[in-house]
Parts: structure tokens; sequence; C-alpha cells
């Protein structure tokens, strides 16, 4: 079911691969590559890994109609254990999603519609495509990873047997205690009965793939330790059996912003949401004291190539920062989509580049305005989505950081030129999008 370009994956290439091959237990690689935060009963893991196929997962609840590269470590982590030898499952959360996670959240989700769910994920799931092997075959020998869908078990639950069976197992006080749940009451917002239900159902759902799979290990982020451990918990109580828990650091870039946010807007996986080019300059515009640690996290370029290219500043740093986005970009769009942007880049910024030959690289993102409403420069800015606001167009004006055409624009209130067919607007140094006019 993979994409037609993903090719077999070059073993001397890949960190992962090549630690498996020299004999390494996955949880040294997972921590010397930034991954791990927490692990129960790590003793026992270790052992269980070095022994025999172990079956894991991660749940990703289809909220929006595309994952971001804050899911990404998520996806990564599934990766990592497959190249050594185990078998991912990449769960969505189709029922999950009904009841909403109040992880970290201070106010109720909005709940989506079972069709908007239905939806998102059916989306969702082809992003896994790329990043895992549900072939078996390339990586070497690795069983297939797996894909699957929690509403096709916990939409047929009936309540009351539910309640009897697994809710029995769980403690009002121990839940109100955990610190999903007190922020939530002690902050006066208060918690509705379906989202107190959450680590119940995600629980669950760890001992039905325990039952019809033989997981004995979900991973998933720091956030949700509590779930997790939960559903190990449940395991033991109701199996006598022995389930463990792995969770990652929540990321966030050198300046405190969460990871995958870029002008405020998650930098989604869906080429049609972020494209590749958008894609590829996140990764190139990272701090530069964020970029050893990305290589670690969301490639597998070897270790001693990510000291070496880390190790200096000024070029190297520039060099280092196209090589993590290249990988990345390589790993979520595929290797064409990947040079498609390289070269878009060099294309843009060479400054040898004509606007004319920007406006017709087919590679440079785009963006259709109507003309018909007259738009100021500011409203073209914020409608092509190179602002946030008109505020904001109106202040990197004044810096001298908007320019059309090539040409710096200092009024933003003045009419956009809407009378040829497209304009090449520019935010800063690095920041380019062609915008075609529409009647």
């Amino acid at each position: 079911m993979a994409p037609s370009d993903v090719s077999v994956v070059d073993r001397s290439r890949d960190a992962a691969v090549q630690a498996r091959l020299a004999g390494e237990n996955p949880i040294d690689y997972l921590k010397r590559r930034g991954y791990v935060q927490d692990i129960s009963n790590e003793t026992a893991l270790r052992a269980l890994l070095d022994k025999e196929t172990v079956t894991a997962y991660i749940g990703f609840d289809p909220t929006a109609v595309s994952l971001h590269v804050g899911h990404q470590m998520g996806i990564m982590m599934l990766a990592v254990l497959q190249r050594f030898g185990h078998r991912p499952i990449a769960l969505g959360g189709g029922g999950t999603a009904l009841v909403g996670d109040p992880s970290g959240k201070t106010s109720t989700r909005q709940l989506l519609t079972e069709d908007a769910i239905r939806s998102n994920l059916k989306s969702i799931l082809l992003q896994f495509d790329r990043f895992l092997d549900f072939r078996g075959d390339r990586f070497g020998d690795n069983p297939p990873a797996l894909l699957m869908n929690n509403a096709d078990w916990l939409l047929k639950l009936e309540y009351i047997p539910f309640l009897r069976d697994i809710g029995r197992h769980f403690s009002v006080n121990e839940m109100l205690a955990a610190e999903t749940y007190k922020t939530r009451v002690d902050s006066g917002a208060g918690l509705n009965f379906v989202e107190f239900n959450y680590r119940i159902v995600q629980a669950y759902d760890f001992l039905h793939l325990y039952r019809t799979a033989g997981c004995r290990l979900q991973m998933g982020g720091s956030d949700q330790w509590g779930n997790i451990v939960a559903g190990v918990d449940l395991i033991r109580r109701v199996e006598s059996g022995d389930a463990y828990a792995l969770v990652c650091p929540l990321l966030t870039t050198a300046s405190g912003q969460k990871m995958g946010k870029s002008e405020g807007n998650s930098v989604w996986l869906d080429g049609k949401l972020t494209s590749p080019f958008d894609f590829y300059q996140y990764w190139v515009n990272v701090d530069d004291a964020d970029v050893e640690r990305l290589l670690k996290i969301y490639t597998f370029v070897p270790d001693d190539e990510i000291a070496a290219v880390t190790a200096g500043s000024g070029e190297q740093l520039r060099a280092a920062k196209r090589l993590l986005a290249q990988e990345i970009t390589k790993l979520t769009h595929g290797e064409a989509a990947a040079n498609e942007a390289v070269a878009a880049a060099a294309a843009l910024f060479s400054g040898e580049t004509s606007v004319e030959d920007r406006l017709s690289d087919p590679n440079i993102p785009s963006a259709t305005v109507s003309a018909a409403d007259g738009p100021s420069v500011a409203e073209l800015f914020v409608q092509a989505g190179m602002t946030s606001s008109r505020g904001e167009a109106r202040r990197l004006a004044q810096q001298g950081g908007l320019s059309i055409d090539g040409i710096r624009v200092d009024d933003v209130d003045q009419a956009a030129p809407v009378d040829r067919p497209a304009v090449l607007l520019q935010v800063g140094k690095k920041r380019f999008k062609r915008v075609d006019f529409a009647e």
C-alpha cells in the first residue's frame, strides 16, 4: 500500500538499521537520539526487546485532516522500532476522537462528528506510508507494520458490561489526582463526563491490542504518560500480563515555540496544506541551536555524520540545516519532491534569478486571490497567507521587509497591483509566494 516512489532503504546510510546490525538494543538508540523521557520497567523491556519481536503502538486521534510535524516524532519512534525488527501499529483514533483527549487542554475540545472523524482518518492513515513498511521488504528482515482504527472495537462496546468489566478497575480518586484532570478541575474550567472517560477508553485500547495482536508496548508523548500507564495497569489487573510504557519529550524549539508551528500555523504533513517547498523551508530556517537535536530525531542520518556537520558554524551549519531539510522532506514527501524543493530554494535565493523566472517556476509556492474586491497591499499579503494580519503587514513594511516583484513596499494601504496576471510577494529574505489573480 506504500506509494510507488517509496524504495528500499539504503541500509548503509540508515542509522537505526546500522545500530540493529551492530547488536544495539533499541532503547539505547532511542535514548541516544533524544526520544526517551520515561520508561516503565526498563530492565524488563530491554530484555524483551532483545529476545523476541515486540509489537508496539502509538495512537493518533484524527482531530484534523492531517497530522503535523509535532506528531512526526511519534511516527519516527514507530519507524525506529520497525528497523530494529519489531512490529509497529499506527492506531487511528476513530473511536477515541469521539470522546476527546483533555490532556494539555484548558477547556473542553470541540467534539467532532463521526463523518468528520472518518474523513480526517482517511487522509491521515495515508501519511504513514512513507515512514513505515507495510510490505516487510524495505529495511531487511522485519515484520510489516499494521494500520488500525480503534472505532472498530470501541463503537461496539456495550455500556453496562464495559462499566462492570473495565470501569471497576479505575479509581475515581486516583484519576482526579492526575495532573490532566486536576488542572482542569482546579482552574474552574471544569471537566465533562465524556472527557473524564478518555483515560479508561485509551487504556482499553491497550488491553484490546494486547489480547488481539500481542501488543506489549505503548509509546507516545510525555503528556500521555498517565493514560499509557493506566493501560499497563489494566493489562496487569485483567490479564495478569506484563506490558510497558515509553514516552518521548514534548518538543519545543530553542525559542520555546511548540514544535511544528510556523507563522502561527501548523506545519502539516499533507502537501496540499503545507507544500513540500514550505515544508523544506521550515526546516532550513530552524534555530542554529536546534539543528543537531532535530537531525537525530527527525532523520536517520548516522550519528558520526550529524556530529561532523553540526560541529562548525556559518556556512557549515547552514549546510547542516539543508541536510536536515532535505532528509525530512524526502521522508515525508518522497525524493522527487525533496529534490524539487531544493532546486526551487536554490533558484529563489541565488540572487541571480529574475522575477519572471521565479514567477514561472512551478515549484514556487502559490496562492490565488480574487481581484474583484480590489484588495489593498496589506490585504493581499494577508489573503496570500504571507502575514497574519494587516497590522503585521504594516509593521513589516515599516521595517523594509515586504516586496512585490522585487520592489520594496512602503505603503500597504495602497491598492494591490491586480492589473497583471500574477505577482511575486516576498517577506524578509527567505519567504516568497506567487499570487495569481482571479476575476
